[in-house]
């Protein structure tokens, strides 16, 4: 069963967050938000107050669950792991308005002709980090995802904040993210993406490269870039004027 939060007026916006956090990560824009459009704040399957997907941790379907918890032709935005389902559940034909990719990237790891992503051996070390101790790990990751912007230290701070605000994520969720993130490879798919799509993307994100973001606008049909200075890989977090700028641009 998906936690949905529903709070405002206007089109609807569904939010959905990255690995190992919860919907409660926008609550700094959320004000921002609320007086223009509906928002649906997701806790995605076994992360926040939401249970773990009863056939199985896979993208499809988690695409799935999120696509039945939330209103039809609602724009999607998802920052990071969240950006990644929205374009598994725009593959499979859901009913989605329009498409807001935030540090999301179509292949997380490296592969051969793919080097805007994470070395495979550094995933894989990650990885037992988190089966070893997931709550150090996730604390680690926190930090990667501050990384290179400009406000990293209060990017840091927001995140270590939120990070158990809905409970913790359950390991189960944890370790399905993970696999999704190795293994899948939405770059086959891109073309098939119909919706409007803005790829919102920070110029010193670490975690997913700028190129990564460049290669996403300039294969989806309906694809735009627009790249936040200075922001690393959660801009809405360390630049939300500039966050919210892009976004009522797209969406007027």
């Amino acid at each position: 069963m998906i936690h949905l939060e529903t709070i405002g007026n206007g089109p609807d916006l569904v939010l959905l967050h990255g690995w190992g956090l919860h919907g409660g990560i926008f609550r700094s824009v959320v004000p921002l938000l609320t007086p223009r459009y509906r928002l649906h704040l997701v806790d995605l399957p076994g992360h926040g107050r939401s249970a773990l997907p009863a056939e199985g941790y896979t993208l499809n379907n988690v695409a799935r669950s999120v696509a039945a918890a939330v209103p039809p032709e609602a724009t999607w935005l998802g920052w990071s792991l969240g950006g990644r389902i929205a374009l598994a559940a725009a593959a499979q034909g859901a009913s989605i308005a329009r498409l807001i990719l935030v540090g999301a990237n179509p292949c997380f790891t490296q592969r051969a002709g793919w080097p805007h992503g994470m070395p495979e051996a550094e995933f894989e070390q990650f990885a037992a980090s988190v089966r070893d101790n997931w709550e150090q790990t996730l604390q680690r990751f926190l930090a990667i995802q501050a990384r290179g912007s400009e406000r990293a230290r209060e990017e840091l701070r927001a995140l270590r904040q939120d990070l158990f605000a809905h409970g913790q994520p359950q390991p189960a969720a944890l370790a399905g993210g993970l696999t999704i993130l190795r293994d899948a490879d939405l770059r086959s798919v891109l073309s098939t993406i119909k919706q409007p799509t803005l790829v919102l993307h920070g110029a010193r994100d670490t975690l997913a490269p700028l190129p990564a973001a460049e290669y996403t606008a300039s294969h989806l049909p309906r694809g735009q870039l627009c790249v936040i200075d200075n922001a690393g890989h959660a801009p809405f977090l360390s630049h939300p004027d500039a966050f919210l700028a892009a976004l009522e641009a797209f969406l007027r």
